[in-house]
């Protein structure tokens, strides 16, 4: 049913999870897995006057990136699945982490999408966001969300 899976991930705990059921999910199908992780360095252009730390900054982004990306392929090729994996920056201000997602997944071109989702409400959401939504919003392909773990109370 599915042949190429991209999953986006960052460094929660969600994100893991969202990985793992891509792993499994792509085992059973037989299918290609992508592993996407993009970068948003465009705020440090607003608060950085100049550019040599900016510089360091998206370097130690790029290479924490990198290491990440490197970790997740590891779990999926010793699941025996068939991954590749690719890291995206986005530089210009205004440029959203969803819309990334989603030309990736046109641009691949991925049957499914999968990313996990924090769950959260009301001011928290409103403050942080939620790339998953905005996902949901502008996809053209079938999006999975693994929701995170519940903490206890």
């Amino acid at each position: 049913m599915y042949g190429r899976i991209l999953v986006a991930i960052d460094e929660s705990e969600t994100s893991d999870l969202a990985l793992q059921e891509a792993i499994s999910l792509a085992k059973d199908q037989k299918a290609a897995l992508r592993i996407l992780h993009v970068i948003d360095v465009s705020p440090a252009y607003l608060t950085v006057d100049a550019p040599y730390p900016f510089v360091e900054y998206q370097k130690a982004m790029q290479e924490a990136g990198e290491k990440l990306l490197a970790n997740c392929v590891t779990k999926a090729r010793l699941a025996d699945v068939n991954v590749d994996s690719k890291l995206i920056t986005i530089k210009m201000f205004g440029e959203r982490i969803y819309d990334v997602i989603e030309e990736q997944s046109k641009q691949w071109p991925a049957d499914l999408i999968v990313i996990g989702t924090h769950g959260r409400r009301g001011a928290r959401h409103l403050m942080l966001g939620s790339v998953a939504e905005g996902l949901i919003r502008v996809a053209t392909k079938p999006v999975l969300l693994i929701r995170g773990r519940k903490k206890d109370a």
